[in-house]
């Protein structure tokens, strides 16, 4: 015997198939979803197809932006000698949380992992390089400080100190083996003016 009539099982199915959302929890969202009112329903739909479909990679930082080149790299309100690199997308959104770094982005979309398969050219590297040769005087590497984003932050600095770029690592006053995203912004401000050269 079925709990739920078929729309709403399957409803609950899809929204358990979320990171962080359990069965509990999607049977509450769906629970929620059933008592609105259709439209706000469709917008809810309709805000998540959009966001789908309308967000994309910028070519430059490969950031997420509706526009390419991004808001980040196309502003020249933001300093272009300086380039933070972070594992992900939203390593940016940490970082501007705390108000403190001006600089332009690039986005990995992962780390050096070699026990995962994972080298670099399995990440965002490649168009990295083409950016310093743009005036750019630093790259501060603000990767997870874990062994995975040690490793893409010596990878990087063996790569890029040759060209003459400063390269510099932000302080670990983050937690050892914590994630960038997770970090409040006074933490993450502390270790941005505490980074140091590699």
């Amino acid at each position: 015997m079925r709990y739920y009539p078929q729309p709403m099982g399957k409803l609950i199915n899809q929204l358990s198939r979320l990171p962080g959302i359990g069965p509990k929890t999607a049977q509450r969202l769906a629970f929620y979803i059933l008592r609105l009112n259709p439209s706000e329903v469709r917008e809810l739909s309709q805000s998540m197809i959009d966001a789908r479909e309308k967000t994309k990679y910028c070519s430059v930082c490969n950031n997420l932006t509706e526009k390419d080149p991004c808001d980040f790299c196309s502003s020249p309100e933001r300093d272009h000698n300086l380039i933070c690199v972070v594992e992900s997308p939203k390593d940016v959104i940490a970082m501007e949380r705390t108000g403190e770094y001006k600089g332009l982005y690039h986005v990995l979309h992962g780390s050096i992992s070699p026990i995962d398969g994972i080298g670099p050219e399995d990440i965002k590297i490649r168009n990295l390089l083409p950016r310093l040769k743009e005036g750019v005087k630093e790259v501060i590497v603000a990767t997870d400080p874990n062994a995975e984003g040690d490793a893409t932050a010596m990878y990087l600095a063996r790569l890029i100190k040759p060209l003459g770029v400063k390269v510099t690592r932000i302080a670990h006053g983050l937690p050892v083996g914590g994630d960038l995203e997770y970090a409040d912004e006074v933490t993450l401000s502390k270790a941005l003016e505490g980074r140091r050269e590699m």
